[in-house]
């Protein structure tokens, strides 16, 4: 069964898909040999919502020589977060659905988290978020390694996308 969801594709028009906001980068690795040590994040910002599902957004680099493997997030504000792929279903439709082993942010390069594209999809949000509100958003890698960063809450009128569970 497909749920409706206003909160991923980039709307038509192409215009305010990416909200600017000023880069926001932090870490909780302490050490510089964890695959999350040397990851910065830039233009972050989730999709206001009063309910139910939301996404998150922003172009994440690794400046490392390896590619780097996000295998999870968490974020207090919502029960889950899948990583999401969007693709094209049957009749040309865009179906949402998590992407297996993750995302892979490939050495020296980046990982463009985009509406339409691949993005954090929070399941279960708990309470309203609004634009203005700041996030908490924790990636995990397969080395065990995490790396936290805040993003804004943006208006954003595009999507209509369905979710494949």
């Amino acid at each position: 069964m497909a749920l409706a969801l206003s909160g991923c594709s980039a709307g038509s028009g192409g215009t305010n898909t990416q909200p600017a906001s000023n880069a926001s980068t932090s870490s909780s690795s302490s050490t510089s040999s964890t695959a999350a040590a040397r990851l910065s994040v830039k233009d972050p910002w989730i999709k206001a919502v009063s309910s139910g599902m939301t996404a998150g957004f922003g172009i994440i680099s690794n400046t490392t020589d390896q590619p780097l493997q996000v295998v999870a997030a968490s974020s207090e504000v919502a029960a889950e977060i899948q990583l999401h792929e969007t693709t094209a279903g049957s009749g040309g439709t865009m179906t949402m659905r998590e992407v297996d082993g993750g995302f892979t942010i490939p050495a020296q390069g980046d990982l463009v988290l985009a509406p339409g594209a691949n993005h954090l999809m929070f399941m279960g949000v708990k309470s309203a978020l609004n634009a203005g509100d700041d996030i908490t958003i924790t990636l995990t890698f397969a080395d065990g390694s995490t790396f936290t960063y805040t993003a804004p809450v943006k208006d954003f009128a595009g999507a209509n996308e369905n979710y494949e569970h």
